[in-house]
């Protein structure tokens, strides 16, 4: 009787087991066939495709912002342009001496406050860097399917 007990346990054990080997294997397989890469067809262990380099998009007047409180976006090119500790290409032409003669628009005041809330003479340490949050923009295709609408 209890030969019986231990030989269906068993059954149920390997049963159990092979059910969840072929969950695990839908679930996996399914994972992998969902995972497209940006290379297309070519292989991740391959050299990558030569990156085509687009032209900057130069906007006369600005670029529209796509939310409230968006770093706006550069309207041209900064490729001579650098930032080092040494200076900041920017500031030629939207520092607060220069910018009503280069008709640009003036660093925003807050660039000049810094983490203590002290206004200072120069731009922040911490907004010096413009490039961390104010980019160019290039007439390109995007990579993905983006339906974003903003403001």
């Amino acid at each position: 009787m209890f030969k019986n007990i231990k030989s269906t346990d068993t059954l149920f054990k390997k049963g159990l087991t092979i059910f969840l080997l072929a969950v695990t294997a839908i679930m996996f397989s399914s994972a992998v066939m969902a995972v497209q890469s940006l290379r297309g067809d070519t292989a991740l262990d391959a050299d990558a495709n030569k990156v085509v380099k687009h032209k900057v998009d130069t906007v006369e007047g600005g670029i529209k912002r796509s939310f409230k409180l968006q770093p706006p976006m550069v309207p041209h090119t900064v490729e001579k342009y650098s930032i080092t500790l040494k200076g900041n290409g920017c500031m030629k032409c939207h520092s607060e001496k220069a910018y009503k003669k280069e008709k640009a628009p003036k660093v925003g005041d807050s660039h000049y406050v810094d983490r203590d809330g002290k206004t200072l003479d120069t731009v922040s340490s911490r907004r010096y860097f413009c490039n961390q949050c104010h980019a160019p923009q290039v007439k390109s295709e995007p990579l993905v399917e983006n339906v974003f609408e903003g403001i």
